[in-house]
């Protein structure tokens, strides 16, 4: 018998995969460890993925950001703060849901059989730190004798980076394994936490440290797609909370930064209490 929701999630699956494909579609890169330095690498990605990962077509928005205000003739990135804009005003955090490459690598491992651990609210906070010292402040501050910023974030954290990026490049490029040292050490160390976790806690990094999510969260309140619960429907039977990857409860934080706009709660409350509403549809609240 299959569960409630099951189309809705499998479409999401398809989407899911879909981003993964449009984002990396240069796959045969991989076994040479070359990078795609095309036309389309103008453009970001709406999700977590690194710009030196052999498949990819697109910048990540992060790395774009730390690039452009980190660099000599510009301290402000209007485009890429323009597209994450966009993107949150018109969906809110729903990019990480159905267009974040990394965010199916982590809800694929979540599958896998084991206990599975609550995170402490204050976790949720951590992220925000991360967006304004490694990916605004640091990048601006840390400059080079030429007035470069270094992109911290990218250089110092991000495990997407070093699983999509750093990863392959030092399998295939025998000079690059030369000069591994200590940060590469740290930043491997950062990914097998992130992957580890991410078995027992659904969607770990993007709780806790994705920057690209902070900013997308900051818009949740006043995208133009959110949920709504109807109080009349609503039964409290607690399906929705138990369900949310991210540890909510729709019923009283629909509108919560951290909510991802998966829709599972949609998909699975048994009284249809949960909807999908526009800023143009009449208030279920």
């Amino acid at each position: 018998m299959k569960r409630p929701g099951f189309r809705q999630r499998l479409v999401r699956r398809l989407l899911q995969t879909a981003a993964f494909l449009a984002c990396n579609p240069f796959l045969a890169n991989f076994r040479g460890g070359k990078l795609y330095t095309g036309s389309w690498k103008r453009f970001c990605a709406p999700g977590l993925n690194c710009y030196s990962c052999p498949a990819a077509a697109l910048s990540c928005p992060i790395g774009a950001m730390q690039a452009v205000g980190g660099s000599v003739r510009f301290s402000f990135s209007f485009y890429v703060t323009g597209l994450l804009m966009t993107v949150g005003l018109v969906a809110g955090r729903a990019a990480c849901a159905f267009l974040c490459p990394f965010g199916l690598l982590q809800e694929l491992l979540h599958k896998i059989p084991s206990p599975k651990l609550h995170l402490p609210r204050l976790f949720r906070f951590v992220k925000y730190a991360v967006l304004l010292v490694f990916v605004l402040v640091l990048p601006a501050a840390d400059t080079n004798f030429a007035g470069s910023g270094d992109p911290a974030f990218c250089s110092y954290i991000c495990p997407a980076g070093t699983l999509e990026g750093g990863i392959p490049l030092i399998l295939t490029h025998p000079e690059l394994r030369a000069v591994l040292g200590l940060l590469f050490s740290v930043k491997a160390a950062i990914l097998l936490l992130v992957l580890v976790m991410s078995i027992f806690v659904s969607r770990f990094f993007c709780r806790c440290l994705c920057p690209l999510g902070a900013v997308y969260g900051l818009m949740n309140k006043i995208s133009l797609t959110r949920l709504s619960v109807d109080q009349v429907r609503c039964t409290h039977c607690g399906v929705c909370a138990r369900i949310c990857p991210m540890g909510l409860d729709p019923v009283r934080e629909s509108r919560s930064a951290e909510c991802i706009r998966c829709f599972e709660c949609v998909a699975s409350c048994p009284g249809e209490a949960v909807k999908l509403v526009t800023s143009f549809s009449r208030p279920q609240e």
